[in-house]
């Protein structure tokens, strides 16, 4: 949202939707004037009655792009196929690498020298959708997850934006798997 007025970009925030009340983005854009929704997935009794719910509550912002962050929860086939080439997810991980959960201990314990994060479209496949851009960050010596994980999100602050930004610019090519950058930029940030 920052970097989208920053910068200014042809784009505007139309909706901060979450599945918790609690979630850190509501009270940011609240404080900053943009819409917010929470469609609690604990009260439907279905996955696919969450999903139903959750696109319609989308949909009733009509957005160009879909924008998951810190949310954790499975999206079925039919929410996914809905948003097809415009729902985007960040992971932190050098994807196919370590896909789902507890990345950075696994990261670890396979004595990874190097992770880092992915922005990927969404696909019914968890974790393994069209890779838009990779971000490389070492691992040190000494990590554990918590100085890994600080590293990788430092990271993840700079691609999930630029992805965005070239989503919005019309600068992105999505053929099959596959995910260029039309002018050709590095789609692998070290």
């Amino acid at each position: 949202m920052r970097r989208a007025a920053e910068e200014q970009w042809p784009a505007r925030v139309a909706a901060v939707v979450a599945n918790r009340a609690d979630a850190a983005g509501l009270a940011f854009a609240a404080a900053n004037g943009i819409a917010t929704v929470v469609v609690e997935h604990k009260a439907f009794a279905t996955r696919e009655a969450f999903d139903a719910a959750l696109a319609e509550a989308i949909d009733r912002f009509a957005p160009d792009l879909v924008l998951l962050a810190g949310f954790m929860r499975v999206l079925g086939p039919a929410f996914v196929r809905r948003y097809e080439g415009r729902l985007m997810n960040i992971h932190p991980s050098l994807l196919p690498a370590f896909p789902g959960l507890h990345t950075h201990r696994r990261v670890l314990e396979a004595g990874c020298k190097v992770t880092g994060a992915t922005v990927l479209f969404v696909t019914a496949d968890l974790d393994h959708g069209p890779i838009v851009i990779q971000s490389a960050v070492p691992v040190r010596g000494g990590d554990d997850e918590a100085a890994l994980a600080a590293r990788v999100l430092a990271s993840e602050h700079v691609i999930y934006p630029l992805a965005v930004r070239w989503f919005v610019e019309g600068e992105l090519e999505l053929a099959g798997t596959l995910v260029r950058q039309r002018r050709g930029a590095s789609q692998l940030l070290a």
